[in-house]
């Protein structure tokens, strides 16, 4: 049994990763300072002896025994992550330090929740890991791009100055259950205004793609990453390969919902990438991971648990 801190173990992914762990008979410490985790989404974990939650702001030190560290804490959608810009960049940049020194000093495996959004808005599709990006630096969406850029940077110190075991994985759009019905993600949205009978709102010409990984499937690539041999660092690209575009996603959630809702087009937000797709090889060949779920069953999961929210 391993004794194992989420960090964000209260939002969208980590709750998914803190209820995989604990069912894996590990004792799980999820931290978590709320800006974007629920309660909800853990509630059902409470009960369990094998599980602690601590309310904690990772910007600041953390002093704990555990034994492997995934590093997930930061709003992760524009909403969120642009409404305090400051306070995104201190959870990326500053929150790494922090649980950077923490695995340190145990000498322990720690893995990095990081992002597409490394790439920008692309020059080169689909994207390897090997691309550099085209990220925008001083844009609304930096805090979050560079923030999440600066700590893979920091791993990578530390990997070499301290011979840290760093994991490193690049989350491509994912959804499912435990996702915020109003934090402006694109499924989130589309389903939630199709539920309502709103018009569905397409930003630009709907002609912009992006690829769309299931939840289970994404924390399944995450935990074989954790667990991989020492030494192999990443970064590795998590996410599903098949893309869509915004218009096919909404007309898909429509007929998936039997909603009447109409589509409306306005302005494409600033620095919003037009493509988004994952070249998967790497995790492939040293994950043995590729996604299972198409995005035909996995709506259907994630509606259905929308339709609970507006019940």
């Amino acid at each position: 049994m391993k004794r194992i801190l989420v960090t964000g173990g209260a939002g969208f992914l980590g709750s998914h990763l803190c209820e995989k762990l604990l069912n894996e008979n590990n004792e799980i410490l999820c931290v978590d300072n709320f800006y974007t985790g629920s309660r909800k989404n853990i509630h059902h974990l409470l009960d369990s002896k094998n599980f602690e939650l601590l309310r904690h702001d990772i910007t600041h030190p953390l002093f704990v025994e555990v034994d492997q560290i995934y590093n997930l804490a930061c709003p992760a959608s524009p909403v969120h992550y642009q409404f305090d810009p400051v306070q995104t960049t201190k959870t990326s940049v500053l929150g790494a330090i922090n649980m950077l020194g923490l695995a340190k000093r145990l000498k322990i495996p720690i893995l990095q929740a990081s992002t597409s959004e490394v790439y920008g808005d692309p020059e080169v599709h689909p994207q390897p890991e090997s691309y550099r990006g085209n990220v925008n630096t001083i844009g609304p969406r930096a805090c979050y791009d560079e923030g999440k850029r600066c700590a893979e940077t920091l791993f990578f110190d530390y990997y070499r100055q301290h011979d840290l075991d760093i994991k490193i994985i690049r989350i491509f759009n994912t959804y499912g259950p435990n996702m915020n019905p109003e934090d402006g993600r694109v499924v989130s949205n589309f389903i939630m205004q199709a539920l309502r009978g709103e018009d569905i709102t397409i930003y630009g010409d709907g002609k912009q793609t992006r690829s769309f990984c299931y939840v289970s499937d994404l924390i399944d690539g995450m935990v074989k990453m954790m667990n991989s041999e020492s030494g192999f660092t990443g970064p590795v690209n998590i996410g599903n390969p098949t893309e869509f575009t915004m218009l096919e996603l909404a007309e898909q959630i429509i007929e998936l919902t039997g909603s009447k809702s109409q589509l409306v087009f306005k302005e494409l937000p600033e620095d919003d990438p037009m493509q988004r797709k994952p070249i998967i090889t790497i995790a492939q060949d040293k994950l043995s991971w590729m996604p299972k779920v198409g995005l035909n069953e996995g709506l259907m999961h994630a509606i259905q648990y929308f339709k609970k929210n507006i019940e």
